[in-house]
C-alpha cells in the first residue's frame, strides 16, 4: 500500500473511532437519544441564523430529510424554532438549553476521546499534527460528506 492510500485508511479508521468514542461518551452522559448526524445538525444550528433549508445544505440532504430531522431534534427538546425576522414561511432554528447541553456532552467526550493520542504523540508533536490537519482541512463547520 503506498502512502496515499495508507494514510486514507488511517484517517478513515481514526475518525470512525473518534465518532464512536464520542457518541459512546455522550449518551453515557444522559444523551442516548442522540446519533451522530445529530451532532453534525447541532454544528450548524449552533452557529446561528439556520433554518431547516440552510441544515439541509449543510449535511447535503433534501429539505424533506432536515425537516423531519429537526422535528425530531424539537420533540426532544434539543432545539426550538423562532420566527424569522424576513421571512414569513421561515424559521430560525437554535439549541434549547438541552441542546447546548448535548454539546457540551460532546466536547467534553471529543477531549477525552483524543486524550490517549495527546499522551501517546507527546504534547509538541500533538500540537504539529493538530497544526498540519488544521491548513489541510477545509474552512467551515465540520459536516458530513454528500
Amino acid at each position: 500500500m503506498d502512502d496515499a492510500l495508507a494514510f486514507c485508511a488511517l484517517v478513515l479508521a481514526l475518525s470512525g473511532q473518534l465518532v464512536q468514542d464520542i457518541r459512546t461518551s455522550v449518551s453515557q452522559q444522559g444523551f442516548a437519544d442522540l446519533r451522530p448526524a445529530h451532532g453534525f445538525a447541532f454544528a450548524r444550528i449552533s452557529a446561528g441564523g439556520a433554518t431547516t433549508a440552510d441544515v439541509a445544505e449543510h449535511l447535503g440532504v433534501s429539505k424533506q430529510a432536515a425537516a423531519q430531522m429537526v422535528e425530531e431534534l424539537v420533540r426532544k427538546g434539543y432545539v426550538e424554532r423562532h420566527p424569522h425576522p424576513h421571512d414569513a414561511r421561515a424559521r430560525l432554528l437554535g439549541l434549547t438549553e438541552t441542546g447546548w447541553a448535548a454539546t457540551r456532552a460532546a466536547d467534553r467526550a471529543a477531549r477525552t476521546a483524543v486524550a490517549p493520542w495527546r499522551d501517546e504523540l507527546g504534547e509538541a508533536r500533538f500540537s504539529a499534527l493538530v497544526a498540519d490537519l488544521t491548513r489541510l482541512a477545509p474552512p467551515g463547520p465540520i459536516r458530513p460528506a454528500r
